[in-house]
């Protein structure tokens, strides 16, 4: 058995999981003065101010299992008795793995909500040095780039500047690595990859990246939205949002908003609870918390991910016919909803639409329409399954069952949009032997 020490290693620690939700973890039991996340292990290091910290740390996890955002994590003494700082000329630390100070680093974004570019990367990275090549790619770790600079003092004082800041308010942290690599080698200029000193190289639409150990760097496929470049301005919002939702904005949506917090009355309260809420309102973004306010019965506060997600949200669903009453969903003049007993948190939840993938989920935002999407369906699913399902809610027009990349989907039309409606709130994430189904509205107008 390891004996105590003052570093405690931390197991399990997803790419959803920041430094301050360790912190958060740990505190409690006395001051942390140092801490490394070992992104590519899904692994981190604390170091406790002492000894008796980070034993009562471990005796408390013993008996209670410790959880971040939903995912468990574990806990155990480190062989490590001290962890060792980064010196003046920017030493990395990682652990068991020290890289040398390189004039190329290695760039993981995590929580990447919003696209990240050549364009942007270089936009953040060139304040601090002339940034000769930069390569992207798409691997196990998440979306990662490869950033060579003309000096190696440059790459130094990036790294330290910008070392777990985000590009865009609240998500796409960088987690900054010196490399290996003693050269990039850079055959196109296009969205993947750019050579600098280069300007004449050809573009081609479905290049390779050439670094070894990495294969096809892929275009990461999201599509701006209403991000703010709050930790880097020179970013703006504006080549963003106009790019949103594959060439503009639907007409009414500014794209400007900063506030998340939506306010929802004439509900029914009898018959709407907060994971029916989160069933309908997480089709326009990650919801936070949702609180049903007691002394309105009627009314509820959701926090969404962001201003840009909420003011989809009040776009779509003002007017919309939810158990007999028509909605009046508006912004809160409160700016967050305070954790407490009777609020419901999801910040944490799996169901959340917008952790993957959030550009395609972006394009089938709309208005509660008569037909309703349904997909990660059992294989041996048929019609008659689908329709025992959901006629509960209304008369069902048509079904029609279809499989896409070799996975069961399919479509329900109901007679109004207030049945499909009650469909995708009551049956979003319930089960059809043993699968959990997700629902979404569907703009077809006929099966």
């Amino acid at each position: 058995m390891t004996e105590p020490s003052k570093v405690i290693h931390v197991r399990n620690v997803g790419h959803e999981i920041s430094e301050s939700d360790l912190l958060q973890l740990v505190q409690p039991f006395g001051a942390v003065s140092k801490l490394v996340m070992l992104r590519a292990k899904n692994q981190a290091l604390l170091q406790m101010h002492d000894v008796a910290s980070a034993v009562s740390a471990l005796q408390y996890y013993t008996n209670v299992q410790a959880s971040i955002r939903g995912r468990n994590v574990y806990m155990q003494f480190s062989s490590h008795q001290e962890l060792t700082t980064v010196d003046q000329n920017g030493q990395a630390r990682k652990g068991d793995q020290d890289l040398q100070p390189n004039r190329i680093l290695l760039v993981t974004i995590h929580h990447l909500l919003y696209p990240i570019t050549v364009e942007v990367l270089h936009q953040v990275f060139s304040p601090h040095g002339f940034v000769e090549k930069l390569v992207t790619f798409q691997k196990s770790a998440g979306f990662q780039a490869l950033i060579q600079y003309q000096l190696l003092p440059s790459a130094v004082q990036a790294r330290n500047a910008l070392q777990g800041r985000n590009i865009y308010d609240g998500c796409c942290q960088l987690d900054i690595q010196f490399s290996n690599l003693t050269e990039l080698q850079v055959n196109y200029n296009n969205e993947r990859s750019r050579d600098f000193t280069n300007p004449s190289l050809p573009s081609e639409q479905r290049g390779s990246s050439s670094q070894p150990g990495y294969g096809d760097s892929g275009m990461y496929a999201l599509q701006p939205s209403g991000a703010r470049a709050v930790a880097f301005p020179q970013l703006g919002n504006a080549a963003a949002i106009a790019t949103a939702f594959g060439g503009g904005l639907p007409p009414g949506i500014s794209g400007t908003n900063d506030r998340c917090t939506i306010l929802v009355s004439n509900l029914n309260p009898d018959k709407v609870d907060e994971d029916k809420l989160f069933n309908l309102f997480s089709l326009y973004g990650n919801i936070v918390r949702i609180k049903m306010l007691r002394n309105k019965p009627d009314h509820a506060l959701i926090q969404m991910g962001d201003g840009f997600q909420a003011e989809l949200a009040v776009h779509f669903l003002k007017g919309a016919v939810l158990f007999g009453k028509h909605l009046e969903v508006n912004f809160s003049k409160h700016a967050n909803i305070t954790s407490a007993p009777d609020t419901h948190d999801y910040s944490g939840s799996n169901l959340n639409r917008f952790n993957r993938n959030a550009a395609k989920n972006y394009r089938y935002c709309c208005a509660p329409t008569k037909m309703i999407h349904l997909s990660t369906l059992p294989q041996d699913v048929t019609e008659e399954d689908i329709l025992n399902h959901l006629e509960e809610h209304g008369a069902i027009i048509n079904t029609k069952l279809f499989e896409a990349n070799g996975k069961k989907q399919a479509l329900a039309l109901f007679e109004n949009e207030e049945q499909a409606t009650e469909a995708l709130v009551c049956k979003h994430a319930s089960s059809i032997d043993g699968s959990i189904i997700r629902i979404s509205f569907s703009q077809l107008q006929s099966i």
